[in-house]
């Protein structure tokens, strides 16, 4: 039975270590890693959505990246590179889209959703205002405090 267990244990952790594919490119100076280092991290991966190249483990984001080394190593530019990538992909790679008449809503929806609420905060604020207290009469006054000694 202990046998099973060592057995289990040891096919669960190798299979661990070898699905972390971890990519191993060898730079010709440092400024290069540094920009392969900021367009992974700047460039979305198409299958997982929410994460970056660098973050993804998914097998099309090991093969952009890559592609990105690939054309580093040509002497592309970075802008060359995203370029490459969005023609290719669309504008879904960037994880920060040029503003054009398709990427209104997404750069300032959240902005106009924030002014949209502030306004109504403040028209129900003032719709449930209680009216200000108007000053007594020196008659109203009277009544008043004869009404208060009487208790």
């Amino acid at each position: 039975m202990m046998y099973k267990l060592v057995i289990a244990t040891l096919v669960v952790l190798l299979s661990a270590f070898s699905a972390y594919g971890a990519d191993t490119y060898v730079f010709k100076d440092e400024v290069t890693e540094k920009r392969y280092q900021a367009l992974v991290k700047e460039l979305r991966c198409p299958k997982c959505q929410n994460q970056n190249l660098a973050d993804s483990n998914s097998p099309i984001a090991k093969d952009l990246r890559h592609e990105v080394y690939q054309l580093l190593e040509q002497g592309k530019a970075d802008k060359e590179i995203v370029d490459f990538m969005v023609a290719r992909y669309g504008e879904f790679v960037l994880y920060r889209p040029k503003v054009s008449n398709l990427t209104y809503v997404l750069w300032f929806g959240p902005a106009l959703l924030l002014l949209i609420g502030a306004f109504v905060v403040v028209f129900i604020l003032r719709r449930n205002r209680l009216p200000q207290a108007k000053s007594l009469s020196e008659e109203q006054q009277e009544k008043l405090k004869k009404l208060l000694k009487d208790k």
